[in-house]
């Protein structure tokens, strides 16, 4: 078996059914060159038709492959810069770390972040560092896997606060076609989800979440179905929440429309 995902990756792929491609509102553009000196260059810019902010970012990354280390430079316009350095097997194999820092001039607040990442095969773990205004926090994660089951752990440890203020849970199993996740966040939130790859065309998924002390269960279904290599209709439906369908060609933006609980059909 190869390495397991990160903690954050588990039921993923539900998780994308559920939320890719519907970004209403928002018409976004990503721009990606390489020189020959192999310098990357990546461009996103965004913008929110209802509320006319225009968001943007410029990120510049050098690999130096032989040695494997990857140099990159970030900045957006909220006038972050950001710096990170990563090195990638070459302690140990299988063995990440990242330096990672970020400076805003407008208020002078800095933060700065150590990663470290290990996995191989039935083992994936994670350990940040955090250090801004607001203290120190450590950020650690585990995952097994074995014969397709998966089980993760996550946690954060404030040493301002000096206590743990995260402890997550999750149980899985998973195979190309199909995946059930089941998570327990801070022993308060529930939820679960399943994911199946009916074909090479349609992916369905099913959602469940509750909080205890709270009788209200929220439950979404959805499903994706990938018309050709550029085309896709997807639709996704929520209790108490509207109803939303996208169509998208790949090149020109996705037609897109939702039906609110007040029956409320909206077009973009």
């Amino acid at each position: 078996m190869a390495a397991p995902p990160t903690y954050v990756d588990l039921g993923k792929s539900a998780k994308d059914v559920f939320t890719k491609g519907y970004g209403f509102g928002v018409i976004k553009l990503d721009l990606k060159t390489k020189s020959e000196n192999g310098l990357e260059f990546t461009s996103t810019g965004s913008a929110n038709t209802e509320t006319s902010k225009v968001a943007g970012s410029l990120e510049t990354k050098y690999k130096c492959a032989e040695h494997g280390l990857t140099f990159t430079e970030k900045w957006n316009t909220d006038n972050t810069l950001g710096t990170e350095i990563t090195i990638e097997d070459q302690l140990a194999k299988g063995l990440k770390l990242t330096f990672d820092s970020s400076f805003s001039p407008n208020t002078g607040k800095k933060s700065g972040k150590v990663k470290t990442a290990y996995k191989c095969d039935h083992i994936n773990l994670g350990c940040d560092v955090n250090y801004d205004i607001n203290g120190t926090a450590i950020h650690g994660a585990a995952v097994v896997g074995y014969e397709g089951w998966l089980a993760g752990y996550q946690t954060t440890f404030e040493a301002g606060r000096n206590r743990i203020t995260q402890s997550n849970f999750a149980v899985g199993f998973k195979t190309d076609e199909f995946q059930l996740h089941t998570n327990v966040n801070d022993g308060t939130e529930f939820g679960g989800s399943i994911y199946q790859k009916v074909n090479e065309q349609l992916e369905t998924a099913v959602n469940l979440a509750w909080t205890a002390g709270n009788s209200n269960t929220r439950f979404g279904i959805a499903a994706k179905y990938q018309i050709d290599a550029d085309a896709s209709f997807s639709v996704s439906s929520s209790r108490g929440r509207r109803r939303d369908v996208v169509c998208s060609d790949g090149l020109l933006s996705p037609s897109r429309g939702h039906v609110g609980p007040e029956s409320v059909r909206k077009r973009l």
